[in-house]
């Protein structure tokens, strides 16, 4: 073999075992998750229109009953509807990684010269995109229906930034079951299971105090509700320490423990 053809298979050989960065492939895989979004205009849904009817019905269907009109009813309604909406949402997480997975797409991307992780952070990365703007669709309604934040902006981004904190901790859960189960359904049937009890056993419609004493001390260790507190006193203006470092210190225990054994989980996945 001359030298030319020595150099030429070399370098053949360097190319195709060269691995790109992990940052590099987590970002690309994270358009590729949001170029899913413009490719299925119907994913779109469940960020916007969802969102927009679960708010319009609450408010005007039960504001009168419960706060006596409707423009009272969303100030109270607006940081639990937030809360709900992104927490529904991240069951997407699973559902996308396990459809991937039946569909022999992951075991392609094991096979390429990529950080292991970077399929599912990547994923997770297009999900909290879609969580924004979820988020940013409820705040958006709520203001046009009169909703009138006491803490104003700075409030209002820390209760946003704290849905999305915690979304991304749950998110790690759904991808671990995703891993367990053979479809796409199951993950959704368990979801429904899991977060309609959680969402509506909460403060996230109705205040603690109107509920009996057993039922509230039960939903009063929801941590639907634990959210919902922080959520709606940092929206508002009230002190919000205790339910904030609750959240914050859930999610990262929850990340911590649920996020390196999904990736095991991923890695050995077959």
């Amino acid at each position: 073999m001359n030298d030319a053809a020595i150099h030429t298979t070399a370098h053949t050989t360097a190319a195709r075992g060269a691995t790109v960065s992990a940052l590099s492939a987590t970002l690309t895989l994270a358009w590729r998750a949001m170029l899913k979004i413009k490719h299925v205009p119907f994913q779109l849904v469940d960020v916007t229109i969802t969102p927009i009817m679960f708010t319009l019905l609450f408010t005007y269907m039960f504001g009168g009953a419960l706060a006596g009109s409707p423009g009272e009813y969303i100030q109270f309604l607006l940081p639990g509807i937030l809360v709900q909406t992104v927490l529904f949402m991240t069951v997407y997480t699973g559902l996308g990684l396990n459809t991937d997975i039946q569909k022999g797409l992951y075991d392609r991307f094991r096979s390429l010269p990529i950080w292991q992780p970077a399929p599912i952070l990547g994923a997770l990365i297009g999900d909290l995109f879609r969580y924004s703007m979820a988020a940013l669709v409820i705040i958006v309604l709520g203001l046009i229906l009169g909703f009138r934040p006491g803490g104003g902006f700075g409030g209002m981004l820390i209760a946003y930034l704290l849905v999305l904190l915690e979304s991304f901790a749950l998110s790690w859960l759904w991808i671990i079951f995703s891993m367990k189960v053979k479809t796409p359904e199951s993950v959704m049937t368990a979801s429904f299971i899991v977060l309609f009890p959680l969402t509506f056993a909460s403060n996230i419609f109705v205040a603690l105090e109107t509920m009996p004493p057993w039922l509230r001390a039960i939903v009063s260790h929801n941590p639907v509700t634990r959210q919902t507190n922080a959520a709606r006193a940092l929206m508002h203006g009230h002190p919000a320490a205790v339910d904030v470092l609750w959240v914050v210190g859930t999610s990262a225990l929850v990340t911590a423990v649920a996020a390196p054994i999904a990736i095991v989980m991923y890695q050995r996945e077959r």
